[in-house]
């Protein structure tokens, strides 16, 4: 499950508890297994760019394997199946949204790295659906990440509400159980998709992987981001194949597509949605021009700046 980020009225009380590393991270260690071995079912609350969406899911691990559904319950239907991390099936808007996009589990947080790029501290108690948690902050060391701010749940670890923060500290996105019940194990009716969660076409992933690799690099991310995914693939529409490369730093993580545009007039964008951005920069390679687009929870400048350092050529070998 992704973590998000406390509301506004909290904040004030930010530094109010002293920090304690080893601990926030010992919480951060337990967050990591509790998904990974705690089945459980309830109902949550999604909030970004000042719209609220509430959300049933189910989340079983059984015979080493994790199972999740997730299906919207108000506004327009979308639901969204995955096993051990990867879509099996969606329905609604999500089907253009996912269904050319390389699949990939969500990061595994080790606070060990983290550490490096973010401070890491436990800054007080809440109640979140019932349930008592510890507050954990991560606020990051530079201007190139959002803060998170996780209530942890004190039985179990699992992440009770999450609180995306830009750095003046406002609220970019906010995900809490209103719900949670940990006792009853899902079973596989709860966990069998509608009929309208379509399965992923992986009948366009005809590139290889390599190709992304060998043909483009990113001459500047930040520091702590590294490539964690390359694919090429046939665009569904155009019939071109757009590259993609993936990178994360633990926590955060940012994709870069790259689309051959030749002469055709493709427009420069600049759209930030909550937390989520998509900058979209043209780029002349020897090859011809492309649209370089960066795409994820990054702050709109640091997008920008990764778009601009794209080049159409292999990235040099660190010594």
């Amino acid at each position: 499950m992704r973590a998000i980020p406390l509301l506004a009225l909290l904040l004030s009380g930010w530094f109010a508890v002293p920090a304690h590393a080893d601990e926030a991270q010992d919480w951060l260690k337990r967050l990591g297994r509790a998904e990974q071995q705690q089945s459980f079912q309830g109902t949550f609350i999604y909030e970004r760019n000042g719209s609220f969406s509430t959300h049933d899911i189910w989340h079983r691990v059984q015979d080493g394997h994790v199972s999740e559904r997730l299906l919207k319950v108000d506004g327009s239907a979308q639901e969204i199946v995955r096993v051990d991390g990867h879509t099996q099936c969606v329905s609604g808007s999500l089907v253009a949204d996912l269904g050319n996009s390389p699949g990939a589990p969500p990061p595994v947080l080790d606070p060990s790295i983290l550490s490096s790029f973010y401070d890491l501290a436990v800054i007080g108690e809440s109640r979140v659906a019932g349930r008592k948690a510890v507050i954990v902050a991560l606020t990051p060391r530079d201007q190139n990440r959002y803060g998170v701010e996780l209530h942890l749940d004190r039985e179990t670890s699992l992440p009770l509400k999450s609180l995306l923060l830009n750095d003046k500290r406002q609220l970019l996105e906010r995900f809490q159980f209103t719900r949670l019940n940990t006792a009853k194990v899902p079973d596989d009716v709860d966990l069998q998709p509608s009929t309208d969660c379509k399965p992923l076409d992986r009948a366009s992933r005809d590139v290889s992987d390599v190709a992304a690799t060998q043909a483009w690099h990113v001459e500047w991310v930040p520091p702590g981001f590294e490539l964690t995914r390359s694919s090429a693939r046939k665009h569904s529409k155009t019939g071109l194949v757009v590259d993609s490369l993936m990178y994360g730093d633990g926590l955060a993580r940012f994709s870069v597509f790259l689309e051959p545009v030749g002469d055709v007039a493709g427009a420069e964008a600049r759209v930030q949605l909550g937390p989520t951005v998509a900058v979209s920069r043209r780029v002349v390679t020897p090859q011809g021009q492309i649209m370089a687009t960066v795409v994820g929870e990054i702050p709109l400048g640091t997008a920008e700046r990764i778009a601009l350092s794209v080049r159409s050529a292999p990235a040099p070998v660190k010594p």
